[in-house]
């Protein structure tokens, strides 16, 4: 008896051992490869004569890095991210038949009395005479950040609009407080800001379809990877899709977008003040941003054991 039981025993060992065995150990070095950016991120801030707030979010899994990302840093034209949606927000609800929205395909008339410093497309066209559309002003303030098409945006759209959007979507650090070029309003403290983190959320609620439906978000993308001057992409492979929008200010450079690496999307924001030396925090940006896409073009070719693996081919 004893020996059946021994018996019985040694079996239903070697199967759990047998059953141990066939149980591959799960991520054996992307945590390895993800601190490795960690490190290389924080090297890069303490390199920077000022301050830097950081967050990378993957947007495949969620894991998200995190360096001063509550951090509330000043927008400067980051803060038109937030002002796109809403402009998408308000024509989808007007679509589906809502009355008093903002619409893209709505008109204006350029009025100089609307012209602020860097309005670099509105200030060239024909007052009192050239129409153009929301969509179109989208644009300008997309693609070089033209002040006045922004402003006329915020007319249109309303500043409170914005604001009770991103508390809509749990963002209660990013803050349009006020219009462009408002160097009074600065002085009181009515800055725009927001967060790093609260940034890629943004981001991240656009990406999967959050914030707008399917078709309206597909657009806005489209709009916000018009190429640009900016840091993000600078560093980047030409042909990488970039949805994003820089901002600057005296003592302030920022980026903040999405980042279409292969496999393996990303939403990244990388905000910076007290820049004792500007063009030394833009490069700072754009290297954060590459070690990023490093990491993330890595694990998009790669298996979870870190071997590269021959893309499908396509059928």
């Amino acid at each position: 008896m004893r020996l059946f039981a021994f018996a019985i025993t040694l079996a239903l060992s070697s199967a759990a051992f047998g059953q141990q065995k066939s149980e591959a150990p799960r991520d054996t070095g992307s945590d390895l490869l993800w601190k490795k950016l960690e490190t290389r991120v924080e090297e890069i801030a303490n390199r920077l004569d000022g301050v830097m707030g950081v967050a990378i979010l993957d947007l495949s899994d969620g894991r998200i890095l995190l360096r001063n990302a509550d951090r509330v840093f000043p927008t400067a034209s980051s803060i038109k991210i937030a002002i796109l949606l809403e402009l998408y927000r308000q024509d989808q609800e007007a679509r589906a038949g809502a009355k008093g929205k903002a619409k893209l395909d709505d008109s204006y008339t350029i009025d100089p009395k609307d012209l602020v410093e860097d309005s670099q497309i509105m200030a060239g066209l024909t007052a009192g005479v050239t129409r153009v559309t929301n969509r179109d002003l989208a644009q300008f303030m997309v693609a070089v950040s033209d002040n006045a098409a922004t402003n006329v945006l915020i007319d249109r759209v309303g500043m409170q609009n914005v604001n009770a959007s991103m508390r809509s979507l749990g963002l209660t650090k990013i803050m349009l407080r006020r219009k462009m070029i408002d160097i009074a309003a600065a002085r009181r403290g009515d800055e725009n800001v927001a967060t790093p983190q609260e940034m890629v959320r943004l981001l991240e609620a656009i990406y999967k379809e959050k914030a707008l439906n399917k078709e309206a978000t597909a657009a806005l993308i489209k709009q916000l990877s018009t190429l640009k001057q900016s840091y993000i992409p600078r560093l980047l492979p030409g042909n990488v899709q970039v949805a994003n929008k820089p901002g600057e200010l005296e003592g302030v450079r920022n980026d903040c977008g999405i980042v279409y690496a292969p496999n393996r999307p990303f939403a990244i924001s990388v905000m910076t003040a007290y820049d004792r030396d500007e063009k030394a925090a833009e490069r700072a940006i754009s290297e954060v941003a590459l070690e990023a896409y490093r990491y993330f073009e890595m694990r998009g070719k790669a298996s979870e054991y870190g071997r590269v693996l021959p893309p499908l081919e396509k059928r």
